[in-house]
């Protein structure tokens, strides 16, 4: 006879083996930007990366100028995200040299913890264990 587990202790035992994976991964990780000497590609379009303010300025100042104009609001908004879009794309991110030991750990804990979660957030419900139990709460 099969032993009962205990669900909730696999599944944060899974929780806790990604999370420990996860952080030791972004401890080999190094993340440098850019930002003013790169340049934003837009189809054809070349915008070197301190130029993307300029359109934020203009929105800001056509705001102020007519806060109800809801196209200026709309310029606004673009040019935000412009700004955010430039910053993502001149952001560089390099994994530090490790040994094996350490990269097979890191893709054990967050996959093997992965699995645990997944195995229990994806299990196939049992309709005879529920249907047992509907029989048992309606005597």
């Amino acid at each position: 006879m099969k032993e009962a587990k205990n669900e909730l202790l696999e599944f944060l035992g899974g929780v806790a083996m990604l999370a420990v994976g996860l952080y030791w991964f972004s401890l080999n990780v190094r993340v440098s930007s850019t930002f003013f000497s790169g340049s934003l590609m837009l189809g054809s379009i070349t915008i070197h990366n301190g130029l993307v303010i300029v359109p934020f300025i203009i929105a800001v100042i056509l705001v102020f100028i007519k806060p109800e104009s809801f196209g200026r609001k709309l310029f606004l908004g673009i040019s935000v995200l412009l700004i955010i879009a430039s910053i993502i794309y001149s952001t560089n991110f390099h994994l530090v040299s490790m040994s094996l030991f350490e990269w097979a750990g890191i893709l054990i804990l967050i996959f093997g913890g992965l699995a645990l979660v997944c195995k229990i957030l994806f299990k196939p419900v049992d309709k005879d264990k529920n249907k047992k139990e509907n029989d048992k709460t309606t005597l």
